[in-house]
């Protein structure tokens, strides 16, 4: 696969796009910084994760972390908005760059630490999306990763 070069005025739209979702998910970051530093009492908030009851939560919590929502959110950010986005004056980088910022927002289960690592693992996945052209790629990888981070997780009670 040859990468063709864009012209001039194209790239630099997209350079501004990126720079631009960039600069919202750092303010918004620094933002949630400042706002949680007060810190906390340790131990006062518990992990609901770690709470499944049993087995059975156990395995609904697997396939549901670790295979409904991999399928469901690829699908949707890196199938569905990322073709639309990537056709349109965005062009792939800059539609990789948005998809990943609305991603790691959706994860409202997660500090903005945790946001902001999301957003670098999404910018991963959507290149391997633009890439491979291949949406099930990303759901195979996304899954994987979830499954690892399921798994370091515990214990569960």
């Amino acid at each position: 696969m040859t990468m063709k070069q864009l012209p001039r005025r194209i790239f630099l739209k997209q350079i501004a796009a990126s720079s631009g979702a960039l600069a919202v998910a750092a303010v918004l970051l620094v933002a949630e910084i400042m706002l949680t530093s007060g810190g906390s009492e340790e131990g006062s908030v518990s992990n609901p994760y770690l709470s499944v009851k049993g087995a059975a939560g156990l395995l609904a919590l697997l396939i549901g972390g670790c295979i409904a929502a991999p399928i469901m959110e690829e699908f949707v950010v890196r199938g569905f908005m990322f073709r639309g986005w990537s056709q349109s004056f965005l062009g792939p980088i800059g539609a990789i760059v948005l998809t990943s910022a609305l991603w790691a927002m959706n994860h409202t289960q997660y500090d903005w630490v945790g946001r902001f690592w999301i957003f670098i693992f999404g910018l991963a996945l959507g290149h391997f999306r633009w890439r491979s052209n291949s949406t099930w790629l990303t759901v195979m990888v996304h899954s994987t990763i979830n499954t690892f981070f399921f798994f370091m997780m515990g214990p569960y009670t």
